[in-house]
């Protein structure tokens, strides 16, 4: 069996071999990135799944990790040098194997538990990360480099959602908890804290939440967590000793969600079936930027990294421009603090290629597979191969009650906004009772595949609510599976070949659900497993295809046009806006609005009015052109730094904090 992962292999050599010797994904791939290709970038970093992130920099090198709960393997690493553009470097953690139901073994699972909220920190020459494991010890993993040798080591107590600091003095501090934080000193061995020691520095009350991140900056002492108390916000807290006293501050982000509608909701995790609640654009706050923290360049720029909630594609990651006011590192810009501009100009950092983590799709001849894939719980080595048959992934049918329960299921994160992957497989050697497929790994969760029963093999779509919802009988086992995954509308539709060019769709569309029961998004996955008690056949997956139907970050600006804006949903032209007004390309995605000789121009007040053009660009006439998650134009005026909308007098303003979903404020535009 092949354990190695493709740009993964030197996990166990020095920190001298390159860390761009990875394949990675350029952007003629047609892949997401945030990178816009004119000195900004678009949030998210990365639009597919990664959650809990934490972010450290060793010397001009940036890298980052992340929560993988019960996917192995876990605790990716990526590295970077301008903090927009990311490389794959290894895993930290091969498999966490702590009992059965790591390996879905005795009808138990992990879905939900595993791995979590990891410390990524460096002191000395050593990588550190400590992660939560349910049920278990903190967890301590060690390396000299990124790149590995990684060893774990359990710790003798568990720490939730724990950060840890490095002080200048050498001691050690651990932080943790919800809402009342406690700190301790770590003793020598980093495993434990030193007797005594233990006190809470925050009670509870005072405003601050989980997720905790600790860091020392300009001579002070901070902490930034999430509150999830009503609106998702980022509260933190400042002292100058790290045993406190803490002066808190409620928020230094909040609100900020781009504009995106809530999705589709599990109304109750315990409900068998499970029932769903449908999309809200009214919901306000509970998919806000929270959970991070901040870092400094090497010139000594601050910048914030956080998570939002991306609906049904999972747990996003987001980079924020930072203004310091009275001591305190907010997110986002002067004059609307606490709010994230969803495209701006790149760190003051070097120029870096443009590019993406991983490579998605997979034609399973390599001498591993690539680092995108991962198992979903332990698998079993000798149940699958990349060498019993040349150029395929082949999986061994074992035993399992349903699709949650298969083992050797082989997944990688959805990518947004939109995205279609493609199986070609080989389902001739199957046996009765056998099924294998392309699955949406999610609760509830659905699939659709090739099943053998006693008289022929057929194709079959079914969804953990309702069950089996088309059958279509087969002549032979080569097959063509193929999902079409919209994360803006929330719905998947599959769809089949007999010969891989002329795809006929199956069943209904399939709803994808946010939800907190695996804590994960939606995941693409490849199985097969027997539903006859014992070990059956086999299923070959010879290749795998992704494509992105909307891969560019970039907002489409209409340069150099005349276009009409009205507000998303009316058809509504603001008088000051009537007769058409040209769009100038001001450079770093930047517009100018312009009818003849004058320019739209925004004061200070936020007042908009018409005046004759001036030189240079002036910033009172230019707008930062971005797009909300839930579509329509966003214009930042740059001498406000809040957005463009028309009031409810019919007035235009540029005063506007940021986007809603139901843009009940009407700052999003739709321009033609």
């Amino acid at each position: 069996m092949k354990w190695c992962w493709l740009a993964s292999v030197t996990l166990a050599l020095p920190f001298a071999v390159p860390l761009d010797a990875a394949p990675q994904q350029p952007r003629s791939a047609a892949t997401w990135t945030a990178d816009n290709g004119n000195g900004t970038y678009t949030n998210p970093l990365f639009f597919d799944e990664f959650s809990d992130p934490d972010m450290i920099r060793v010397g001009d090198d940036f890298y980052l990790t992340g929560t993988t709960m019960h996917a192995m393997p876990g605790l990716p690493i990526l590295h970077s040098r301008d903090l927009v553009n990311w490389d794959f470097v290894t895993y930290a953690l091969d498999t966490l194997d702590l009992g059965p139901a790591y390996r879905l073994e005795k009808g138990e699972n992990v879905y939900g538990r595993g791995i979590w909220a990891p410390s990524f920190r460096y002191h000395a020459g050593t990588f550190y990360i400590f992660s939560n494991v349910n049920g278990q010890t903190t967890q301590m993993l060690t390396a000299p480099a990124p790149r590995g040798p990684w060893k774990r080591t359990p710790m003798k107590r568990s720490f939730h959602d724990l950060s840890v600091l490095f002080d200048d003095d050498g001691k050690t501090y651990v932080i943790w908890g919800y809402q009342e934080i406690h700190l301790a000193q770590l003793d020598a061995s980093l495993t434990d804290i030193v007797p005594g020691s233990e006190r809470i520095i925050i009670p509870k009350g005072s405003g601050m939440g989980e997720g905790s991140h600790f860091f020392k900056m300009n001579g002070k002492y901070f902490i930034t967590s999430a509150e999830y108390a009503g609106p998702f916000r980022m509260p933190a807290a400042r002292s100058s000793s790290p045993l406190g006293p803490y002066e808190i501050n409620p928020s230094i982000s909040q609100w900020e969600d781009f504009g995106e509608q809530q999705g589709y909701r599990v109304k109750d995790a315990r409900a068998d079936p499970l029932v769903l609640t449908p999309p809200n654009p009214k919901a306000r706050g509970g998919l806000s930027l929270h959970q991070g923290g901040v870092i400094q360049t090497p010139k000594g720029d601050t910048w914030g990294w956080s998570m939002f909630e991306g609906n049904s594609v999972g747990r996003l990651t987001a980079l924020s421009p930072v203004t310091w006011k009275d001591g305190w590192p907010y997110f986002g810009l002067p004059g609307n603090l606490g709010r994230t501009p969803r495209t701006w100009i790149k760190p003051d950092l070097p120029k870096t290629p443009d590019r993406a983590p991983y490579v998605r799709s997979d034609s399973f001849d390599g001498p591993g597979l690539r680092p995108v894939w991962q198992w979903n719980h332990v698998p079993v080595p000798a149940a699958w191969s990349l060498t019993e048959r040349k150029g395929a992934l082949r999986l061994h049918a074992l035993p399992a009650t349903g699709f949650l329960q298969a083992r050797n299921t082989l997944t990688q994160r959805a990518i947004g906004p939109q995205s279609s992957p493609t199986v070609e497989l080989d389902a001739s050697e199957l046996k009765v009772g056998d099924v294998a497929g392309l699955g949406l790994l999610n609760r509830p969760y659905s699939w659709f595949g090739v099943r053998r029963d006693e008289s022929a093999l057929f194709l079959v779509q079914t969804d953990e609510i309702g069950g089996e919802k088309a059958r279509v009988r087969l002549e032979n086992g080569h097959i063509w599976l193929r999902t079409d995954a919209d994360f803006t509308t929330e719905t998947a539709r599959y769809s089949y070949s007999l010969d891989g060019r002329s795809f006929t769709p199956i069943g209904d569309p399939v709803k994808m659900v946010f939800q907190l029961i695996t804590f994960q998004g939606v995941r693409y996955g490849l199985f097969a497993y027997s539903q006859g008690g014992t070990a059956g056949g086999q299923a070959d997956f010879l290749s795998y295809a992704l494509a992105e139907r909307r891969s560019e970050s970039r907002p489409a600006i209409p340069y150099n046009r005349t276009v009409r804006f009205t507000p998303v949903g009316t058809r509504e032209t603001p008088a000051l806006l009537q007769g058409g007004v040209r769009v100038v390309d001001h450079g770093l995605g930047r517009v100018g609005l312009e009818q003849g000789n004058r320019a739209l121009t925004a004061a200070p007040d936020g007042s908009v009015a018409w005046q004759p053009k001036r030189a240079d660009r002036d910033p009172a006439q230019s707008f930062q052109w971005m797009e909300s998650l839930s579509g329509g134009a966003l214009l930042m005026a740059l001498s406000t730094n809040r957005y463009l909308h028309l009031t409810d007098t019919g007035s235009l303003r540029a005063d506007s904090p940021g986007a809603t979903a139901d843009n009940a404020d009407r700052s999003r535009w739709t321009v033609k």
